[in-house]
């Protein structure tokens, strides 16, 4: 998205499609709070189209965002508190945490002392998360188009500090058994073939960054997976499509990362209503990549149900001005799918906002949704009957 959760270890068992579903992450038993190894997650690895846990069981990842700190140093000061109550009070199993290359090293013009006290915060997200027995995925959210700390912010594709980025994280939580990497937020307007092996890109600057167009050599994400690799990290990695982690055409044509000395690739959609598409086209998009390789919904977010706002996110589609709710509709899918989930976001000022304020308040036409879906309390949602299309018109006899 551009600038755009003591759990309870139980599992449900779906025996329809038998799949278990960790609502907590861990497997073991142990206290969720007291940091000890057998509250640690299970290692995750991806067997065909699905994710195992270490006793081969299928895990169905579903979480929030916790956005901050790719454009602050400190997480504002409300991370660790973020991640706490949604695993807490939310019961997420996994948190994603957006992260900025140059805040890494320490290059945000904020930053004096080299990275140093980021990198401790992170850390303390990933101990907290881990000691939970909830799973964090640490995304690298903003990149600079290779240039240090000129350019902090989404771009379209990762540039030589990116890879340098990896090069230094992924050996400080290798094979860490909670810890997951997205390899690059939102990949966008650029070809297959540079996603997949890099090339020289004009970047253009969206409207709220401003700026002129910079040309730069993106690093395809192969590169960036092998360098994850390299350091001798075996994590499942998370790997966005183009169109802003939209589309798996070219994933599904052929460009698949290849990984044989890892853990696995989980390939990456975001679902916003700005595509112009309902949701049922959504939908058949995701079962047919769903059917050849693991998915997350690593970003969704809207505004639904008798709060709805119209036209709080995107442009609705035809079904949507019909009468379909979005975001309820899209929710019951991935549950009707058990596909995995991320929901965008646990901050009150990054829309669309899952909370009100600091007080971690449910947004009523969203917030409170993702909080039932968690619970498993979230009432069915049945779309309205897609509208027929008129009849052709006659035409006259001749």
């Amino acid at each position: 998205m551009n600038v755009k959760g003591a759990i309870t270890v139980m599992r449900l068992m779906m025996t329809a499609v038998g799949v278990v579903l960790i609502l907590g992450g861990a497997v073991s038993a142990g206290s969720a709070s007291g940091g000890t190894s057998s509250s640690m997650p299970l290692p995750l690895k991806v067997i065909g189209a699905q994710v195992l846990n270490s006793e081969g069981e299928p895990v169905i990842l579903r979480g929030v965002n916790c956005a901050s700190m790719e454009w602050t140093s400190d997480g504002q000061g409300h991370i660790l508190q973020s991640a706490k109550t949604a695993i807490d009070d939310w019961h997420v199993n996994h948190i994603r945490l957006p992260l900025a290359q140059d805040r890494w090293f320490g290059k945000a013009p904020e930053q004096k002392d080299e990275g140093k006290a980021y990198r401790a915060l992170v850390k303390e997200v990933v101990d907290l998360c881990a000691s939970k027995g909830c799973y964090i995925i640490l995304d690298l959210h903003w990149s600079d188009v290779g240039e240090w700390g000129a350019n902090i912010g989404q771009h379209s594709m990762p540039d030589e500090n990116s890879l340098a980025f990896w090069k230094d994280l992924a050996p400080v939580y290798a094979n860490h058994p909670a810890v997951l990497y997205d390899l690059y937020n939102e990949p966008h307007d650029v070809t297959w073939d540079i996603w997949l092996d890099g090339g020289s890109v004009t970047d253009k600057p969206g409207g709220r960054r401003g700026g002129e167009p910079k040309t730069f050599q993106a690093v395809g994400m192969q590169k960036i997976l092998d360098a994850v690799r390299a350091a001798g990290a075996k994590n499942v990695v998370i790997a966005g499509g183009l169109n802003w982690a939209y589309d798996f055409d070219g994933i599904l044509a052929g460009r698949q990362l290849k990984d044989p000395t890892g853990n696995g690739v989980i390939y990456a959609n975001h679902a916003y209503d700005n595509k112009g598409h309902g949701v049922e086209v959504w939908i058949a998009r995701m079962e047919q990549a769903t059917a050849k390789f693991p998915v997350i919904v690593s970003e969704f977010g809207g505004s639904g149900g008798p709060n709805r706002r119209a036209r709080r996110f995107g442009r609705p589609s035809p079904a949507e001005s019909a009468g379909d709710d979005w975001l309820l509709h899209v929710m019951q899918a991935l549950q009707d799918h058990h596909w995995a989930w991320t929901a965008w976001d646990f901050h009150p000022q990054a829309g669309p906002t899952l909370i009100s304020d600091w007080n971690y308040t449910p947004t009523p036409d969203f917030g409170v949704f993702v909080k039932q879906m968690l619970a498993g309390t979230l009432p069915r949602y049945t779309p309205p009957p897609i509208p027929a299309s008129p009849p052709p018109a006659s035409q006259p006899k001749l």
